[in-house]
């Protein structure tokens, strides 16, 4: 009878955690981009997780590249402190070429990853550079091939797909690289457009209009679909700051909050900082000091 009533509670507990975790991504989404060698670091990544705690920041998505005992333990870290943890796989860097694109024991590598992250407690899976290299002649074809990809590692994982795709093919088919929303919509969990301004031409024009770069990318998205529902959650990518064009420090936090805004009036499901060095003291201003969903 013990061992019935303390099975019986576990089970509940187990229960009453993943009611927990649904509850808290039925929300909206805030998180920021985490590289493996802050993961690693648990003075910064400490810091990382007491500034976002007070500031709304529930998901941290995590680059791994090198699985390490330190990383499985930094895993626990996040999970205690209530941080959502996804691994971001990088699949192709740089794009793929087409030798790496058809051959499914490169594939089996990046599983192998995915699988490790999963292990360690990963909730969701990231797929990023997900595409062929920009030099690929362009086709449609491109995009089957990619699609084909996605489905392979959708099959083979077991919890829900993210992919990165580029800020362009919120507007259409990028037959380059072989990005297509709607084409990949059926065969993902969550699409993640990374619609830095500063990734768009004319570079001088997008980066004082923050706001519109990244609304109107998220609107164009709604529109393949001719606004109705979307068949896959929306996380855009924006990014603390602009690279290529400098800004004041008072600048760089209307930057910032203008992204924040139009992700949210473009109805996006949240959204992920992208900070290639995670130094996210910017973000944490702009939600300490600013009006935030």
């Amino acid at each position: 009878m013990f061992k019935l009533r303390r099975k019986l509670a576990m089970l509940i507990i187990g229960f009453l955690f993943l009611l927990t975790n649904a509850i808290a991504y039925a929300g909206l989404i805030k998180g920021i981009y985490i590289n493996q060698g802050t993961m690693q670091d648990p003075k910064q990544l400490s810091y990382l997780i007491n500034r976002a705690k007070k500031v709304g920041i529930q998901t941290f998505v995590v680059d791994l590249e090198q699985p390490s005992s330190v990383y499985q333990k930094n895993v626990a870290l996040l999970k205690n402190n209530g941080i959502h943890y996804v691994a971001r796989i990088t699949v192709f860097p740089g794009g793929g070429t087409p030798e790496q694109i058809h051959s499914e024991s490169y594939r089996e590598k990046k599983l192998k990853l995915a699988k490790t992250a999963i292990a360690y407690g990963a909730e969701q899976i990231q797929l990023d550079y997900i595409r062929y290299s920009s030099k690929q002649p362009p086709s449609e074809q491109n995009a089957k091939d990619i699609l084909k990809i996605i489905a392979w590692f959708k099959a083979r994982i077991s919890v829900p797909l993210q992919i990165d795709v580029f800020g362009i093919s919120s507007f259409g088919p990028s037959k380059w690289i072989g990005q297509d929303i709607k084409l990949f919509s059926k065969s993902v969990d969550i699409i993640c457009p990374m619609v830095y301004p500063s990734h768009y031409e004319p570079f001088r024009v997008h980066a004082v209009a923050p706001y519109d770069t990244v609304y109107k990318s998220l609107m164009a998205i709604h529109g393949q679909f001719d606004d109705k529902r979307l068949p896959f959650k929306l996380i855009p990518y924006i990014e603390q700051s602009n690279y290529r064009y400098p800004l004041s420090r008072e600048k760089k936090l209307a930057y910032l909050y203008s992204q924040i805004q139009a992700a949210e009036k473009a109805n996006a499901d949240g959204w992920y900082v992208w900070s290639p060095h995670n130094y996210y003291d910017t973000l944490f201003q702009v939600l300490e000091t600013r009006s935030v969903k």
